[in-house]
């Protein structure tokens, strides 16, 4: 809308100096193009805050996911809030204060040296949005930080658990736990046995009269799957087991992880671009209001203007690039042969 009809009526202004279109058609310029960067402004608000309920309150947000009234009654408020902002001064300010001040040959509102009007609506328009867009978007990242750190707290624990009731669940696993304790304690007393030996120990005959003894109770002692072969496989079986688990597990926790950083990117990004394209026309429009125009540039007052259009040109790239259901959205809007998507390839992407 503002690159099919506020642009083309501003560009021979611009360029000539002077309003040739009429009165009335003045006005209705400055009423849709107050209006379309308004309503621009408070759709970022409404999805920054469709978002927020969407992560931290997402199943009474799923319950009302058909609910298609009162998502129309959000989109036709925004509009309707955004008129009123600025649509009734434009129409009838003139009228309330009983003349113009606009020159012939010249098209701007009423208002538009009123530091006060202007200081009112600048904060209705710019300055409470923008906070509002800053702490839902960081409301949502902190949520998903807090989320993250869950999700990866409850893993360990819910394993630990599966993994202990698996040991007592399971005898052979248990036994060939117990396998591995065996061999390393043999290997260890075998050490020690070889260390006595080197430093000289006591008498060959009583040792070797202790020996078959010895021999008789340590194999009574050691469990009947204690080949090395055996304990080896078993052993070998259990860790693989349990490393495909951690590998598995892991895998999901960095995908979530990477999933969530992602998002919280792009938050940044969308509440930055809002950012840089409205703050300067915002500061030099109260600025240029409070020395009637004197102290402010022609030129930085124009790119700033410039600035509000730039943004309305952004945002229906900004957010299909940043977010995968919005791509889907618009392409099935535009192209909608060209999305044919089964629902089981919508999940997997």
């Amino acid at each position: 809308l503002a690159g099919a009809f506020c642009i083309p009526l501003y560009v021979p202004y611009v360029l000539t100096g002077r309003w040739i279109f009429g009165r009335s058609l003045c006005k209705l310029w400055l009423v849709v193009d107050y209006l379309l960067c308004t309503s621009s402004v408070f759709n970022i608000v409404l999805i920054s805050y469709d978002r927020f309920l969407s992560v931290t309150r997402a199943v009474a947000y799923r319950a009302q996911q058909g609910n298609t009234r009162q998502a129309v009654l959000k989109m036709v408020l925004v509009w309707v809030l955004a008129f009123l902002l600025y649509g009734p001064a434009i129409i009838s300010w003139e009228y309330i204060s009983g003349r113009s001040i606009i020159p012939t040959g010249e098209c701007y509102a009423e208002f538009f040296y009123n530091w006060y009007f202007l200081m009112t609506a600048s904060t209705l328009e710019f300055f409470t949005p923008f906070i509002s867009v800053m702490f839902f978007n960081l409301s949502i990242y902190l949520n998903i930080q807090k989320r993250t750190k869950m999700r990866l707290d409850v893993f360990h624990e819910v394993y630990n658990q599966s993994f202990t009731e698996e040991m007592e669940r399971n005898p052979e696993a248990k036994l060939s736990l117990k396998c591995c304790k065996w061999e390393q304690k043999e290997s260890a007393e075998t050490l020690d046995l070889s260390k006595s030996k080197a430093q000289g120990a006591a008498p060959t005959s009583s040792l070797d009269a202790k020996d078959p003894l010895a021999t008789s109770s340590e194999s009574s002692r050691k469990p009947k799957c204690c080949n090395k072969k055996s304990c080896k496989n078993s052993a070998s079986a259990l860790c693989s087991e349990k490393q495909m688990k951690i590998v598995s597990q892991s895998t999901t926790q960095c995908f979530r992880l990477s999933r969530d950083k992602k998002v919280a990117k792009s938050l940044a990004i969308i509440v930055g671009i809002f950012g840089i394209c409205w703050a300067p026309y915002t500061l030099l429009m109260i600025i240029r209001a409070g020395c009637h125009g004197q102290c402010i540039s022609e030129f930085w007052y124009e790119t700033s203007f410039w600035l509000l259009w730039i943004n309305s040109a952004v945002n229906p790239v900004l957010y299909p690039l940043c977010h995968s259901s919005f791509r889907r959205a618009f392409i099935k809007l535009l192209c909608p042969k060209k999305l044919k998507i089964q629902p089981h390839d919508a999940l997997q992407n």
